[in-house]
């Protein structure tokens, strides 16, 4: 069965711990994909806007499956929106910032929005995840389409507050690590596995003839659902266990090194 669907998780997979890729590789790794028929899509936990910023040269022609699933656009078009009532909205807000020691960002269409109040660190990071983010005095009468929650949090928090949000808001939203110390919510079966099967269903491409790349809890089900699964080997183990191979570190370049193999129908590919 040949490839044709190459799908990429952004920080901690196809990015280095640096943000950054070799982008000249990769741009000649994408002319071949495009001349072999093989869609190249981004499915991460970023935000839109920001993610386009990566690919410059070929935003305008790819896929991305950004917040986790909650937006899905191909070549610039939109395909898919989720979407929070206003009153899940309100009822996710109140308790999220009734959280002690929680930041909150909450992931529109339009922006990102997260409090005044919040310490300058909280706002020096997240502009690096959110292109888009609007410093607003509370929650209450955002004018948005709302698909997701970001949260930040001390790394020893994590357990105890995902055990939290899955008791009080799991028919509303789902907990999943992002790998990078902290929590995203997701609306239920808004993840990234959603968007691709989307995507496929669209281009008409078989599970078995999906690539996958992922690190961080956010990816299990975009893992468990591709044919060729690959978790970096900086995942950690529950992650590995959801993936059928592994690549090498994301610092090492590893998914360009199996996108190689992909492209020369190498093992496990032929």
């Amino acid at each position: 069965m040949s490839v044709k669907l190459i799908a990429v998780d952004m920080d901690g997979t196809f990015l280095s711990d640096e943000k950054t890729y070799h982008r000249e590789r990769f741009l000649e790794q994408y002319a071949r994909m495009k001349a072999q028929g093989i869609r190249f899509v981004v499915a991460s936990g970023n935000q839109y806007y920001q993610l386009i910023s990566f690919f410059p040269e070929i935003a305008h022609e790819i896929a991305f499956v950004a917040e986790n699933g909650g937006w899905v656009v191909n070549a610039g078009e939109d395909v898919f929106n989720g979407e929070l009532t206003q009153a899940q909205f309100d009822t996710v807000a109140r308790f999220l910032c009734a959280l002690p020691g929680v930041e909150v960002i909450a992931c529109g269409k339009s922006s990102a929005y997260t409090l005044k109040a919040y310490d300058d660190a909280l706002k020096i990071m997240a502009a690096k995840y959110y292109h888009r983010l609007e410093m607003v005095e509370s929650f209450d009468h955002l004018n948005d389409i709302f698909f997701k929650f970001g949260l930040n949090l001390p790394d020893d928090a994590i357990p105890e507050v995902q055990a939290l949000i899955h008791a009080e808001l799991g028919d509303i939203m789902v907990p999943v690590t992002t790998g990078h110390g902290n929590i995203d919510l997701i609306i239920p079966g808004v993840h990234k596995a959603n968007g691709l099967r989307i995507l496929q269903q669209r281009w008409g491409i078989e599970d078995s003839e999906v690539v996958a790349f992922g690190d961080s809890g956010n990816d299990v089900e975009m893992l468990r659902q591709a044919g060729f699964s690959f978790a970096m080997a900086n995942a950690k183990p529950p992650i590995k266990a959801a993936a059928r191979f592994e690549a090498p570190h994301n610092n090492q370049g590893g998914v360009l090194d199996v996108i190689e193999k992909v492209l020369n129908k190498e093992p496990p590919f032929r």
